[in-house]
């Protein structure tokens, strides 16, 4: 290649060949260096990302960039708390690389202090609304806490209050309600009751008995349409029901009120149910009765056995056959020469084999 250099005479910036040759620099870093190295004094203020920002390298071409400069030793950073208690960063930019204890040395020649930054002197300014007060934190209960004087030792319990309180028998209607309170708990494991819990609702059960209400069928009603998330309080969800589904008492006759009278034109009492009377069958054979719902003379079957005898007597006489030769045996071995075994019977007699010629 060919190589032409003119040295410049002015606004120039001497840049070290470790510099522009450096393996682990990208292009944009090796920039950053020649321009800041070139900056006047009083252009050094600003933070090193904004020098950047005017040479157009922003967002992840700097980081790494800045990141390269910081592992080689051109850049170092720290953050050091400033006046009012605020947190600044420092920053050291070199065009050779620097170890840290050089640039603590700059550090020190500069005046910044070492480990927590700047000592400030305290704000002379008031509060913003009037003087510190006292402290008033720490002297508040809780919501929910009991707001009376709390005792280093509980009080002393007076003699007896261990015994048992003797507890009333129960009646007949009562035992009876209790039984079925307890019962709940083989119905469903949500309405499981304690005795002291059922000994409390017993009174609102005892109701539900004397206004006729059998235990079978309580128990249908307060075990049944159960909620589908299961019952929280088996006690407060019973008495609820105990209480909304209490059935209408029944209510007395009144001693003063006056006998209901019997209505004036009662209703006339229902017709006898009509049963026909037995009557001697005049038809053939041994004598029997019957019921004659119609004026019948016949029972039935001999009005049957009429109709078949009167039957047979036409069918003989389309046949042309006498009664005397046994009719009805006639009729029902079809001798009918019009019919299908008088043309087979003639088939036969005139030798036609098979007889199916005829037919």
């Amino acid at each position: 290649m060919l190589w032409h250099a003119i040295a410049p005479s002015r606004r120039y910036t001497k840049a070290s060949h470790d510099v522009v040759r450096h393996p682990r620099l990208c292009s944009d870093a090796k920039v950053l260096i020649l321009y800041v190295q070139g900056l006047p004094d009083g252009a050094t203020d600003l933070a090193l990302s904004e020098h950047a920002r005017n040479l157009g390298i922003k967002g992840r071409a700097f980081q790494r960039a800045k990141e390269q400069l910081v592992l080689c030793g051109f850049v170092h950073e720290r953050r050091v708390c400033g006046e009012r208690g605020r947190w600044v960063t420092q920053q050291v930019f070199a065009n050779v690389p620097m170890a840290e204890g050089e640039v603590l040395a700059l550090w020190c020649d500069a005046g910044i202090g070492v480990g927590v930054g700047v000592a400030s002197s305290p704000s002379a300014r008031f509060p913003t609304v009037g003087q510190p007060g006292p402290r008033t934190a720490g002297h508040q209960l809780p919501v929910d806490e009991e707001r009376e004087k709390n005792f280093p030792h509980p009080p002393t319990e007076t003699p007896g209050a261990d015994a048992e309180v003797p507890v009333a028998p129960l009646t007949a209607e009562e035992a009876e309600a209790e039984r079925v309170l307890l019962s709940l708990r083989d119905v469903s494991r949500g309405l499981r009751l304690g005795v002291a819990e059922a000994r409390s609702l017993i009174a609102q059960t005892v109701e539900w008995l004397r206004r006729g209400v059998s235990g079978g069928e309580l128990r249908q009603v307060l075990s049944s349409n159960l909620p589908h998330d299961g019952v929280r309080c088996a006690v407060g969800f019973l008495r609820h029901r105990l209480e909304q589904k209490l059935p209408e008492a029944a209510i007395p006759a009144r001693p003063d009120a006056e006998p209901q009278r019997p209505p004036s034109n009662p209703p006339p009492p229902p017709a006898a149910r009509y049963v026909a009377p037995l009557v001697t069958c005049t038809g053939p054979g041994t004598e029997h009765v019957f019921r004659s719902m119609a004026g019948e003379t016949e029972c039935p079957d001999c009005q049957q056995a009429a109709a078949w005898a009167r039957w047979a007597e036409r069918r003989a006489a389309d046949l042309g056959v006498d009664l005397a030769d046994d009719a009805a045996a006639a009729v029902e071995a079809g001798r009918d020469p019009d019919g299908w075994r008088g043309r087979l019977a003639t088939a036969a007699a005139a030798g036609v084999p098979g007889g199916s010629g005829s037919l």
